[in-house]
This record gives C-alpha cells, sequence and structure tokens, in this order.
C-alpha cells in the first residue's frame, strides 16, 4: 500500500531512472533503483510493491529492472562488472596513494569505473579535493603518481579537482547529481561528508541517495574502509616546505601554464572550468551527451520533461 506518493507519480520515477540508466546500457538492482529514483522519496517498502504493480510495464530478469524490451543490457553489465573487478581494485589501492600526497584532503572514485561499468576504456577517474590554493600542485602531484601507474599500464585521470572552501558545485542538474552520488569515497571520508552536505541540492533529484545508503547499492565492503585523514610523513613535510611564499609562486606559475595550454584544446568549453579553485577537464562533452541520450528516452517514454534533467 502506498502512503507517500501517489502510484503514477511512483511509476514515472520508476520510468525515468531506468531511462537515465539505460544512457549507459545499465539495468539497476532494486537497492540501486530506489537509491538513483528520480525525485521521490519513498521506502524501500513502497518501491517493491510499486514494482510489482508495474510487472509487464516494465523488465524484470536475474535481479535487474531494465527498460521493456532492453533484456540484453544485463549480460552487458554481468560481462562489465568482471571486466572492471580488478581494475576497481587497482583504482582503490591508487586512490589511497593519492590520499597521501601533498594537499590532497579527499579522494572519489568517479566515472563509469565506481559502478563498475567500464567498456574498454578503462581509464582511472577520480575526483580530488585539495588544500585551499593549492589545486593546481596538488595536481601536479597527482600527475606524477600517474606517471607511475601508467609504468603498469593504468591511467589515472583526476578530472575533476576543488578546493576545500568550494566544495558547492555551481552546476545543479540531474547528471551533476547522478554524478556527485555514485562517486566511490576511497580517502578523506569526513571532507567528503561536507563535500555532500554543501550539495543537499541533490536531494531535489535523487532524494534517497544519502550517505547512509551509498553502503546498500555497489560496495558495501569498501565504504566500510574509507579513510578519515591521510596525513603522512611525507605528506606533512611536502606541505610545510610548498605552505609558504614559494608555494604561491608555484600554484600561480603552475596554474597559468596549464590554463594557457587547456584553453587550446579541442573540447573546451561548457563543461571545462579552470580557476585558482577548479580544475574540470571534461573535454569530451559528456554530460551533454547523456543529457541528449536522455532526453531521447523520455520522448520514446512519452514523458513529459520540465527542464529537470
Amino acid at each position: 500500500m502506498l502512503h507517500n506518493a501517489s502510484a503514477g507519480s511512483i511509476k514515472n520515477a520508476i520510468l525515468k531512472t531506468l531511462a537515465y540508466s539505460d544512457v549507459f546500457d545499465y539495468p539497476l538492482r532494486p537497492e540501486e533503483l530506489h537509491y538513483y529514483l528520480e525525485a521521490l522519496s519513498i521506502t524501500a517498502d513502497e518501491l517493491t510493491f510499486s514494482l510489482q504493480v508495474l510487472n509487464g510495464q516494465i523488465g524484470k530478469s536475474h535481479g535487474f529492472y531494465f527498460l521493456r524490451g532492453r533484456e540484453e543490457i544485463i549480460n552487458l553489465r554481468v560481462q562489465r562488472e568482471q571486466k572492471t573487478a580488478l581494475a576497481f581494485k587497482r583504482a582503490w589501492r591508487y586512490g589511497r596513494l593519492l590520499g597521501y600526497l601533498p594537499f590532497i584532503r579527499m579522494v572519489g572514485l568517479t566515472g563509469s569505473l565506481a559502478v563498475r561499468n567500464c567498456n574498454d576504456d578503462m581509464d582511472l577517474d577520480f575526483m580530488l579535493v585539495t588544500q585551499s590554493g593549492r589545486v593546481w600542485l596538488a595536481r601536479a602531484f597527482a600527475l606524477l603518481l600517474g606517471r607511475f601507474a601508467r609504468l603498469f599500464g593504468d591511467t589515472l585521470c583526476p578530472n575533476l579537482i576543488i578546493s576545500e572552501h568550494k566544495l558547492a558545485w555551481a552546476a545543479q542538474d540531474l547528471y551533476n547529481a547522478r554524478e556527485l552520488c555514485q562517486m566511490i569515497p576511497i580517502a578523506g571520508g569526513n571532507v567528503y561528508a561536507k563535500l555532500r552536505k554543501s550539495n543537499n541540492w541533490t536531494n531535489k533529484y535523487l532524494p534517497n541517495s544519502k550517505i547512509s545508503n551509498l553502503k546498500k547499492q555497489n560496495q558495501p565492503t569498501d565504504h566500510s574502509r574509507i579513510t578519515q585523514a591521510s596525513f603522512g610523513f611525507l605528506q606533512s613535510i611536502f606541505e610545510l616546505f610548498l605552505s609558504g611564499r614559494l608555494g604561491d609562486l608555484l600554484e600561480s606559475w603552475e596554474m597559468k601554464r596549464k590554463v594557457a595550454r587547456f584553453t587550446r584544446q579541442t573540447g573546451y568549453g561548457s563543461e571545462t572550468v579552470f580557476n585558482a579553485d577548479i580544475c574540470q577537464g571534461n573535454f569530451d562533452h559528456h554530460g551533454t551527451k547523456t543529457r541528449e541520450g536522455y532526453r531521447q528516452r523520455l520522448l520514446n517514454l512519452n514523458i513529459k520533461q520540465y527542464g529537470f534533467y
């Protein structure tokens, strides 16, 4: 029996959530469907009841839910999970190492690897939160680790780096809410908690995606291993050495030369941000492509859109 929402609104929320995940050929388990349910706060029991009522209007097989007629994406997800299992473990280890680098305060695994849904592209994508005024030096240290990783065939991509004093995201929509809420925190759990609190606008789009529910979706054991702080000896030494005027000069020099290069790079535009507090290099416009794919699926489902995505 439904108490908090009408059957129609829950049906629409389920279809929209499955449509978004369908952009990535990604069927959802019940707990994932609840976690990512769009714009509707309901209990897991209410969702279970609604899924039973919707039997035949959506697809269900082997414990996954998907848009009707899209059964083939189940095998695709299973294959990708198997293929990315080792890469996920390596990403976790690299993430812990990133957390020990100078000026880095939080490390989160992002992108398709965070949900173990990689194609052949196995780049290890990370979001970093850094000490204020040291975004670009922290990035430089991360890239040094990336050079080491390449010796073992791994590509580290810290594609979003923000200052700890700029935790609130300017772009607030469903795409960014999903990216933030599917992130797997690896190091700096206390800063991650501040990040989520600073972006509680995500509750508008994904009201069931509380931090307490994160461990219920993909990585329950990994969630329990998040480090709270990682101020090691070498980290402290480097930060002391680069905390004053020398660090300021190097930070400014590194930022200016990198921004000058990035602004000439193909793909520079609406999804790239480079300043003293943010380094976001989404040159392939992943957000734009995702929004368009989602819009097309909503049109196919005859679901009205209100500029919500």
